[in-house]
């Protein structure tokens, strides 16, 4: 179960409906996958509906991203390095994330989403290296849809059970990251190939 603090905070979101949502995924003082999961429960009561959960979703997790984003891009390594604690961003971190940047490219922005750690920070390198912003919106907005609809889906059949979403999601987020790297894989063969094609 989770804390007394943790429950009012929850509850003081949904008073204020989509918007709550997206504040609460906004700041993330609350792991993202809990806020979505508790915004299914209410779906499942009928306060909100699945699509504007969504909406709201996608919305609170790219303005959440955009503003790690430009703190790589304004304030780089040093600053995240200082400050980053209090976003619960730690060094290993960071230096995770930039290691898979510059291993995988930007593709890594939809994909590393979906990988413990590294979704924590992947905008970081993508900000220092002023990644370009349609492209990072781009696939930053995909893959919050999928993690959206996801979390919000598992929330609203759990229903009044919904503060089990780590122990029911666990599998699916291995499943996830396993794939993720699987694409990540395909994709730097299928580009090493046609590199070797045009020599």
């Amino acid at each position: 179960m989770f804390s007394d603090f943790v429950q009012h905070l929850l509850i003081t979101l949904a008073s204020l409906g989509y918007f709550g949502i997206a504040i609460g995924l906004m700041i993330e003082i609350i792991p993202s996958e809990i806020v979505l999961a508790y915004a299914g429960y209410l779906v499942s009561k009928g306060e909100i509906n699945f699509a504007g959960a969504v909406v709201a979703g996608t919305i609170g997790c790219l303005v959440a991203q955009l503003i790690i984003y430009w703190i790589g891009a304004y304030g780089g390594r040093p600053f995240l390095l200082k400050y980053g604690k209090y976003m619960f961003i730690h060094e290993k971190h960071i230096d995770t994330a930039e290691n898979w940047f510059n291993r995988y490219g930007a593709g890594v922005i939809f994909t590393g989403r979906f990988i413990p750690v590294v979704r924590q920070a992947i905008s970081i390198p993508a900000g220092i290296a002023k990644m370009s912003y349609a492209k990072f919106i781009f696939y930053t907005t995909l893959a919050s849809v999928v993690w959206s609809c996801f979390f919000i889906y598992l929330g609203e059949r759990l229903s009044s059970n919904w503060s089990q979403i780590d122990e029911v999601a666990g599998p699916f987020i291995k499943s996830a990251a396993m794939i993720a790297f699987a694409l990540i894989v395909f994709y730097l063969l299928y580009t090493s190939f046609f590199k070797k094609r045009k020599q």
